[in-house]
């Protein structure tokens, strides 16, 4: 009788709030003249009444009440009429809205056109896009995170197409419309009203921080004294601990903790605890002391239930308003107009303004509400989306702030509405000029950034977990920096030049305090103990990659602003070289007859870094000059006569001179930290802006200096010089002297060096160094990918830099320089290199890595070979430089570059002299090669008006300049012709004179320059056809020695087979059973030949296999005592099969899977990549990135993409998914066969009868000892209780053949596809493990052959390799796994299987026939048979049981079909 007397009081209260009529409030309120106060008044008496009135609130009666009650009144007042038919009113009169707006859902795909949208996040929903233009078009489709909605209709977000058919057909003059004037003055004032009244009440309450009082206006007539104890969310917290300390907290069970837990997580809170002040207050000291002892505590309010029921009520307000604008534009321009309208405080005043600066006060439900609200009403009406922008703009610093200072994800605070204002252009370009936005966010970025080193650099250093999860938000900055430049502007207003540029010279500030930063030292003697930081650096240049590019492109659009652009940077950039002098001391270089005033520098012993932005930013800003021809035009307005090459080139010098020494191992005491930095300095993510740059950065500077200087000083910093500079130098450091070290780091030195100048000559498809265009650039890059490989769509899309769009170009390109493979047996289809383009593939081209360059050097060379052509691969004809960088190819012919090219080749010539390498030569021919095509060039395209000065020819004719004069450079290349020692070379070099003869031809003709060019092309010919003939030859000579040695072996062979007759007899038949058993793609040989059941079954004698371990490299033959060896594979459950996709398990600990229904609802499958490793090398693998990812996890990085907690990990050599191992076995049944294999074999009919009594005597047995719960060991005394068959030995327990390292794979393997199968946690001691692992076997073979049906290939024909072994390994595994489980547990599952078809008398009732599937349980059967086979010494064969058993199963599968088939009526 306790609780009859609330559930009155509940009855009472329902009757009193169900007889308040609406129509009668609103008719009261329409008369009231203070019209806040009396809603104010309805609500405080209402709400408590209605909300928060239990522990567990029941929502849809909360909300049936709240709508009579509450939101009844504001409709009728709003209308002022019936609501249903005054809503009705509106929405007829209200025109179709030309934009979408729908707010996506999480998960819910949208779709993006690649070739239409204004940038990445421009998206349809799909019913939009379905109905658009652009489902014809290339398009990207992604899943929502939730919060934004669909762009269709707004014509800022589209190139072309912004409506889709159902929005398309309310184009019309809407948007100088007033939406308002469809509405009635008397409804607009109603409107305005309420809203006001409502919206200020929800802004009130949501923002209420007092716990015990409630807002003026709204306090409790008759207060209740109940109390919530209210939970609050956090980023910092686990599920784990949470629901740990609720169960102690709240005393609740560990499901209601989990609900509790799921409700916070999901709603930002959740009350844990309904009661009075003094039992919420003891859970909350409880809960904050179990969180506080290592972070901070989780935050816990005791809230009076009056302001929990007002706030809920707010909530339900917030979606009201958004449900009630949907009516009517004119209601949603009210709203708007109600929210941004300035209070009575002044600026920062509006109820937008109030909800957007406490932000991060507010839960997460809360957040999500309002924020859905601003997206239906300002997002959508495009007059207040321009003035919500700039209030969003003005708050700009302190939600970033505010932003920082929470602990929740980005997407659930309004700074996240950046992205929906940011990226439509016309309010970028506004937010830049009117309220300097772009300034604004580069400052905000900048002064969450504080930790600098003495020179005003970043300083990542000593970073903590705090600091560390700070910047990876401050990072979201970038983000709107990104979203607000990603549209250039199509024309410049003076207003946006002067603001444009202001944070222009802003973001120079922030590069300023990059420049130079993570300076390193090169560790000498003793190896650095600690890593130090270098991923923050890394992190924070790749982000800002795609701005620093989008600034150019900025700057690219104006010649104005790219003027000042470039006097500014050049001006930051003197200034920090100012602040760089470490080591720096002026010398004097002589070389060649020249002199250069330089400083002294070695990279390998003081600071350097790689971190140089500003150098780079200008880099590119110089190509700009040049490109738009601004240089050309404009050259006094531009600060060249300031400019200082040997500063412009020295920092980007010194950076790749790192490179260069680290590629020699002269930085291996500094750690994988300096390595990881300069993988990263020539990734694909990072190089445009960084290596890309400095090459430039060096073509500029070289440009603008006498290209000896140049060299001198290249030859310094890669501190080389002595050894070009000082005749003979090179004899100290002979190969056999004590040496070797630094002679193989100055080798490697000279190979980069040469290298960098192969790149600063050669490297003109940047568009303003080269007369190129970005599409050359484009194709350049994917004929070099090419050249190494054909390759997939996916491969090259990641070997291709992205822009800001995510987007590479090159389907714009593809089809004209490749020709695409359709995929065949591998599955995926190729592109390769159309012929035509092999002639444009440079041997040196500077994206290749070392493993690339070799790859594709390897590749050319057997596609020349295959087409007989001579292995030379001669530079490319190159484009011409653009006027401000055509100087470069002076580099090619100065004196220094002679003397190099002179001194390396006279190396070459005296090979036990010097020290030298055949890498080194290569690089020396391709400079010469270079030259010559260079010179080629010029001859050809040389006009009357125009002398050619650009004379290699000539000055490789003479001979060098010396004290003993050295030959000449044509001269060492003739003689090197014919050394022995350069085979490999010999092609190149014969080219190279070619090319030489030919300029010289051309050079001494005068009126007959066709005619000689025509002669000169003859004598090649002559000479190519006298080469053919010479490789003809060889191989002719090869061919014909060849065939004497086979035939001798031939010879050879017959003699041993005639000396020994008897032992080749003796063999003869084993030979021919090999080869029966051998693979074959003939169905006539396999069917007559081969018999794989019965007494007569094939014998099959496999050979001993060796398999190599990929991990250790240790080969090993498998067998049933050596280790372990196992094949990474992926178990998985699959629905592929399934007839009944609505079946699902329910609870997976209860399942018993031992007869598989037909309708497959689940299977599990099992698939290898066939890589093969020891287990020891596995687990040691295995257990290292285990180690990896809990390390990792502290750490700046990315999620995996595989899960290593679930025992995921990647194949280490193809890195395919895994997820366990299958053990290598020998066919398990040859182990018992000697044993087994009788003549004497009984029919079918006698099989059934025996084993039928074998499985009811070990039925007996088992009812037996569960009788007494003791094993009866006396096996005669069991023979007179038992009727136990004659032969048959219960007792009996086979010795298990296997090593303990195949037993430990056995239950591994076994163990997971149970926690596959059935999604529960490991138990090798489940009975249920067997028939998983017989189910995997079955299904996988089953899967099998419906691919092999599909792709119509034969069911015995070759399989892959890979699925080959993973078949064979499966089955073998199945067959043996029965040694490693409980003999009894086995032996009950093939008795239950057995009177599946064959019921036994006393045995329960057994499963309809049509409930099994036959191929399952044939696989079961067969596989589970030898656990009761082997105790039977009866004579029975193990081979005649599986003949018999499939027999049965066949016969009941035929008895399936006729039970199942329909009669016609012809019948």
């Amino acid at each position: 009788m306790a609780s009859s007397v609330p559930e009155a009081e509940d009855s009472g209260t329902d009757s009193e709030l169900l007889a308040c009529s609406a129509r009668d409030v609103a008719l009261k309120w329409l008369q009231a003249t203070d019209l806040p106060k009396d809603v104010y008044q309805h609500l405080a008496y209402y709400v408590p009444r209605i909300y928060c009135r239990q522990a567990d609130p029941v929502t849809d009666h909360e909300e049936m009440l709240a709508q009579h009650v509450l939101l009844g009144p504001l409709e009728c007042y709003v209308c002022g009429e019936d609501p249903a038919i005054g809503f009705h009113k509106l929405e007829q009169a209200n025109k179709p809205s030309q934009l979408c707006g729908r707010v996506f859902k999480v998960g819910e795909p949208t779709y993006s056109c690649r070739d239409c949208a204004v940038d990445p996040t421009c998206v349809l929903c799909m019913e939009c896009f379905l109905g658009s233009i652009h489902k014809e078009h290339r398009y990207r489709m992604t899943t929502s995170g939730g919060g934004g909605f669909c762009d269709c209709g707004d014509a800022e977000a589209w190139k072309e197409g912004p409506y889709c058919q159902k929005h398309g057909m309310h184009i019309s003059e809407k948007e100088s419309e007033d939406p308002l004037v469809q509405l009635s003055e008397d409804m607009v004032a109603r409107a305005y009203n309420i809203f006001a009244i409502m919206f200020q009440y929800t802004v009130d309450i949501l923002t209420w921080e007092k716990e015990n009082e409630l807002p003026p206006g709204l306090e409790c007539v008759e207060k209740d004294d109940t109390y919530y104890c209210m939970l609050f969310n956090d980023e910092v917290h686990t599920y784990e601990q949470v629901i740990y300390t609720l169960q102690k907290a709240v005393n609740c069970s560990q499901k209601e903790a989990i609900s509790f837990a799921t409700t916070v997580d999901r709603d930002g809170r959740r009350s844990v605890l309904y009661g009075s002040f003094q039992s919420c207050d003891q859970a909350k000291s409880v809960i904050v002391r179990n969180t506080s002892r290592q972070t901070k505590p989780l935050k816990v309010q005791v809230m009076h239930s009056g302001i929990v029921a007002h706030q809920t009520f707010g909530l339900r307000i917030l979606s009201w308003l958004g449900q009630i604008i949907g009516y009517s534009d004119g209601l949603r321009r009210i709203l708007c107009q109600v929210g941004l309208q300035e209070g009575p405080d002044g600026e920062n005043s509006s109820l937008v303004d109030k909800l957007m600066l406490c932000d991060s006060i507010l839960w997460k439900g809360a957040r999500n509400c309002y924020h859905q609200l601003f997206m239906s009403s300002l997002l959508m009406d495009l007059k207040y989306k321009k003035l919500f922008a700039i209030r969003f703009a003005k708050n700009y610093q302190q939600l970033q702030k505010d932003f920082m200072e929470d602990d929740h994800e980005r997407a659930v605070s309004v700074a996240a509405l950046s992205v929906q204002l940011f990226t439509v252009p016309t309010l970028a370009r506004m937010l830049i000029t009117e309220e300097n936005l772009m300034t604004i966010i580069i400052r905000t970025f900048m002064d969450h950034l504080r930790h600098r080193d003495v020179q005003g650099r970043f300083q990542f250093e000593r970073y903590t977990a705090l600091q560390a999860f700070k910047f990876r938000r401050v990072q979201s900055l970038i983000l709107d920096l990104k979203y607000l430049l990603i549209s250039k502007p199509p024309e410049w207003s003076s207003a946006l030049r002067s603001k444009f540029l202001e944070g222009f010279y802003a973001f120079l500030e922030l590069l300023k305090c990059m420049q130079g930063m993570d300076p390193i030292t090169r560790q000498v003697g003793q190896h650095i103990e600690m890593e130090p930081e270098w991923e923050a650096a890394f992190t924070l240049q790749m982000k800002l990659t795609h701005i620093i590019s989008m600034m150019q492109d900025w700057c690219s659009t104006d010649e104005h602003v790219l003027i000042e652009a470039y006097k500014k940077c050049l001006e930051v950039l003197t200034h920090c070289h100012g602040g760089f002098t470490d080591g720096e001391q002026p010398i004097t270089l002589s070389m060649a007859g020249h002199s250069v005033d330089t400083i002294r520098y070695c990279v390998s012993q003081e600071k350097v870094s790689i971190h140089l932005p500003v150098s780079r930013l200008l880099a590119g800003l110089h190509a700009l000059l040049s490109k738009s021809e601004v240089a050309y035009k404009c050259p006094e307005l531009l600060p060249f006569s300031e400019l200082s090459p040997p500063m412009l080139i020295e920092h980007p010098l010194r950076c790749l001179v790192l490179c260069a020494q680290v590629h020699a191992g002269m930085w291996r005491r500094n750690g994988f930290s300096l390595v990881n930095q300069i993988y990263y300095y020539h990734n694909v993510k990072c190089r445009r802006e960084m290596f890309d740059k400095d090459i430039v950065m060096l073509q500029a500077g070289a440009s603008m200096m006498d290209p000896n200087h140049f060299l001198m000083i290249v030859l310094s910093r890669f501190e080389l010089f002595q050894i070009f500079s000082t005749p003979d130098y090179g004899k100290r450091f002979r190969k056999d002297s004590s040496n070797k070290d630094i002679v193989q780091q100055n080798n490697t030195l000279i190979e980069e060096m040469l290298h960098l100048i192969i790149m600063i000559v050669g490297e003109r498809f940047c568009p303003g160094v080269g007369q190129v265009s970005a599409t050359d650039e484009i194709k350049r890059e994917i004929v070099h990918q090419l050249s190494i490989r054909p390759m997939a769509h996916s491969e090259l899309v990641k070997a291709l830099p992205e822009d800001e769009n995510k987007e590479t170009g090159m389907e714009q390109v593809i089809e004209t320089i490749a020709s695409f493979k359709k995929p065949g047996l591998t599955g995926r289809g190729l592109y390769e290199l159309k012929p035509e383009c092999t002639k444009e593939f440079n041997l040196f081209y500077y994206h290749y890595s070392r493993a690339e360059q070799s790859k594709a050097e390897e590749a050319q060379r057997k596609l020349k070979r295959l087409n007989e052509e001579d292995t030379a691969l001669p530079p490319p004809v190159l484009p011409p430089f653009c006027p401000l960088f055509a100087s470069l190819i002076n580099i090619l012919q100065s004196d220094v570059m002679l003397s190099i090219m002179g001194t390396v080749l006279q190396w070459a010539v005296e090979p036990n002299g010097y020290s030298w390498s055949e890498a080194m030569l290569q690089r020396v021919l391709h400079l010469i090669g270079m030259a010559l095509q260079e010179e080629n060039q010029h001859l050809q395209n040389v006009s009357e008006d125009n002398i050619v000065t650009f004379t290699f020819s000539e000055k490789i004719s003479r001979p060098g300049e010396g004290s003993n004069t050295s030959p000449s450079i044509l001269a060492l290349l003739e003689t090197l012709q014919n050394a022995a020692h350069l085979e490999v070379h010999k092609d190149m070099i014969r080219w190279i004179l070619k090319m030489f003869s030919t300029i010289k031809k051309i050079r001494e003709s005068s009126s007959a320059t066709p005619v000689l060019e025509t002669a000169g092309s003859g004598l090649e010919e002559s000479t190519r056809d006298k080469d053919k003939a010479e490789r003809k030859r060889k191989a002719e000579i090869a061919r014909l020695r060849k065939e004497k040695i086979m035939a001798q072996m031939s010879e050879m062979q017959r003699h041993f087979i005639d000396e020994n007759r008897e032992l080749f007899q003796q063999s003869l038949d084993e030979l021919s059973v090999s080869a029966s058993t051998s693979h074959d793609h003939s169905p006539a040989i396999l069917d007559t030949k081969l018999v794989a059941l019965g007494p007569h079954q094939t014998r099959f004698t496999e050979q001993s296999q060796l398999v190599t371990c990929i991990l250790c490299q240790e080969e090993q033959a498998f067998s049933v005592d050596n280790k372990a060896m196992v094949l990474a594979a992926f178990i998985q459950r699959s629905t592929v099969f399934s007839k009944n996709r609505a079946k699902i398990i329910q609870d997976p600990g209860k399942l018993r899977p031992l007869i598989m229904h037909p309708d497959l609802a689940c299977g599990t499958h099992t698939g290898s990549c066939g890589h093969i490793m020891h287990a020891h090398c596995w687990q040691r693998y295995f257990d290292a990135v285990q180690m990896k990812e809990q390390r990792r996890q502290q750490r700046l990085r990315v999620h995996t993409s595989y899960d290593v907690e679930n025992g995921e990990f990647l194949c280490p050599l193809c890195e395919c998914l895994s997820n366990t191992v299958i053990p290598m076995l020998p066919p398990p049944r040859s182990l018992y066969h000697s044993r087994l294999d009788f003549s004497d074999q009984p029919d079918l009919a006698e099989w059934i009868s025996v084993t039928g009594q074998q499985i009811r005597a070990l039925n007996e047995l088992e009812a037996e000892k569960m009788s007494t719960g003791e094993c009866v060991t006396d096996e005669s005394e069991t023979a007179r209780q038992v009727n136990i068959p004659e032969g048959f030995r219960p007792s009996f327990q086979p010795k298990n053949p296997y090593s303990d390292s195949i037993k430990e794979m056995l239950t591994t393997f076994g163990t997971a596809t149970y926690k596959v199968g059935l999604n529960v946690h490991p138990n090798e001691q489940d009975q249920r493990v067997p028939i998983l692992c017989w189910g995997s076997c079955a299904y996988t073979i089953q899967t099998i052959e419906r691919i092999l049906t599909d792709e119509e290939r034969p069911l015995f024909g070759n399989l892959p390799c890979r699925q080959d072994d993973c078949l064979k390994s499966l089955t073998r595994f199945a067959a043996a796994h029965w040694t490693v489980c409980s003999l009894t547990v086995v032996q009950k599952h093939f008795s239950r299987l057995f009177q599946s078809i064959v019921p036994q008398e006393d045995g329960k009732e057994s499963q309809s026939i049509l409930d099994i599937d036959m191929f399952h349980l044939m696989v079961s059967l067969v596989l589970s048979f030898p656990a009761v086979q082997c105790q039977d010494f009866s004579g029975y064969s193990l081979a005649t049981g599986d003949l018999h058993l499939f027999h049965l199963v066949t016969m009941a599968h035929i008895v399936q079909i006729v039970l199942t088939s329909c009669l016609g009526k012809a019948l």
